[in-house]
């Protein structure tokens, strides 16, 4: 069966696209922040052109003999600045130098001696927007001497300037943002859309083949962010493969180990009614040994129960209820009994109206597990002590701590004590009454942690979240 093949959408509608779009409308963008400055830029200058065309006229007809100047002439400087009118202002006195016969009515009138950028922008696109009228321009002299100049023109030669100057800036602009925008797309899909599209197919190849290995993606040697991710992906396929490989495993030795439970079982509940009728013999070295025998017996079936109870389902949701802790704990002692050594007590100090919300019966199952661990340690301990546990309410949760004056848990035992099969807080355990406890604890939104062991003796401490006293 081959493998799933993922939904890539099209390159029309995939990241690269939309990278390409958002890229020419941001070019673009860009190009009318320039443009509109630069519009008004370019309206400026020309009008400082003509101004500075009329200057130049002005300087020429000074140096005509008695100021007379030919009808011919002065149509002809007008026209070949394209003015309607110019005058010249120095030394409080207005000058009148060139002028048309009858000079139409002027329809606006600008001073660009000193522009503020924002009334520049707004008569420029005034201009776009109008373009045939008649306007009345105010100037400074070009070589900044005291006085003005002043000129009348069509503005529809400046209007067509203008027209031209943006078709060349959107033209350009074009090109830019297309050119900008494809560099950016190819080097986008290169960097960063092809080998998200690789990490892609490669968990989809994964997800339809889980166990075979050349499904797992090959890491890059990168060292930004992609090459990071397909590493980490490759580390996670492999032990994620590994663990669906020991999983299976596990599953067929569960099946095995069931069906040997079974049977091992059968046998020993023989052996225990064969054992119950040897207690009863008169022969003094059958009743020397059959306790040890019933223990032995006992030990076996427990493990063969816990073995079997650890491979069904999950546990249940907690059913949580309000109870007091009090008489909870007073049946776990009860129940977990004590070592025949009459140094040994239990000791509980726990306040009588201390409350929690909890499962009952689970948090029963717990404390008896960590009582029974803490009797068990108590047992190969000589001079007796006590077992204490203690109760309190610390914020919004509830803090139980069990604790013991025992020898204290082997290195081994403490390096895999939550470990099913790989730790045990007692001789001759298998490691699963921990690790059910703490699961049943996590359950709660709890935690189950060893607190401290040693000579002294060894403390767990069992932390709940309360959500009634958080309320």
């Amino acid at each position: 069966m081959s493998p799933p093949r993922p939904f890539l959408p099209s390159l029309d509608r995939g990241l690269s696209a939309r990278l390409l779009v958002l890229t020419i409308g941001f070019v673009m963008l860009s190009e009318v922040l320039i443009y509109v400055p630069s519009i008004a830029r370019f309206r400026l200058t020309y009008l400082e052109s003509r101004i500075g065309g009329a200057y130049l006229s002005s300087l020429a007809l000074q140096l005509l003999p008695d100021d007379r100047v030919d009808s011919n002439v002065e149509m002809a400087l007008l026209h070949g600045n394209q003015l309607r009118m110019m005058a010249v202002k120095r030394e409080m006195t207005r000058t009148l130098v060139l002028s048309e016969d009858m000079p139409p009515k002027m329809d606006a009138s600008f001073d660009v001696r000193d522009p503020a950028p924002m009334m520049l922008i707004m008569h420029a696109f005034e201009a776009l927007l109008e373009g045939d009228r008649v306007i009345h321009v105010i100037g400074s002299f070009p070589d900044g001497g005291e006085g003005y100049l002043e000129i009348m023109m069509d503005e529809r030669p400046l209007h067509d300037a203008m027209i031209e100057y943006s078709t060349n800036i959107l033209q350009l602009s074009i090109v830019i943002s297309l050119l900008t925008a494809s560099l950016v797309y190819l080097s986008l899909h290169i960097v960063f859309v092809r080998p998200m599209r690789r990490i892609i197919s490669s968990m989809a190849t994964f997800r339809g083949a889980p166990e075979d290995a050349t499904s797992v993606i090959q890491p890059s040697r990168r060292s930004d962010e992609i090459g990071t991710a397909q590493r980490e992906l490759a580390r996670m396929q492999e032990e994620l493969r590994q663990a669906l490989r020991q999983r299976a495993h596990l599953a067929a030795l569960g099946a095995a180990v069931g069906k040997i439970n079974h049977d091992l079982r059968n046998v020993l509940s023989t052996a225990q009614l064969v054992s119950d009728r040897l207690a009863n013999s008169d022969d003094p070295e059958v009743k020397r040994a059959s306790p040890t025998l019933l223990r032995a017996i006992d030990q076996a079936i427990a493990i063969c129960t816990e073995t079997l109870n650890f491979a069904k389902a999950e546990a249940p949701a907690p059913n949580r209820q309000r109870f007091a802790l009090a008489p909870l704990l007073r049946e776990v002692v009860q129940q977990a009994g004590l070592p025949a050594d009459p140094g040994i007590a239990w000791e509980c100090r726990v306040p009588e109206g201390l409350e929690l919300d909890a499962d009952r019966q689970q948090l029963f199952r717990v404390l008896l597990n960590l009582g029974r661990n803490a009797v068990e340690a108590m047992a190969n301990r000589d001079g007796g002590g006590p077992i204490t546990i203690e109760g309190r309410r610390e914020g919004a949760s509830v803090v139980i701590d069990v604790s013991d004056s025992g020898p204290g848990l082997a290195p081994k035992a403490r390096e895999h004590l939550f470990e099913p099969f790989a730790g045990s807080a007692r001789r001759g355990g298998i490691g699963l009454g921990l690790a059910i406890s703490r699961e049943l604890v996590r359950g709660h939104g709890g935690e189950l942690e060893l607190v401290n062991s040693d000579a002294a003796g060894t403390r767990f401490r069992i932390t709940l979240p309360d959500p009634p006293a958080r309320a």
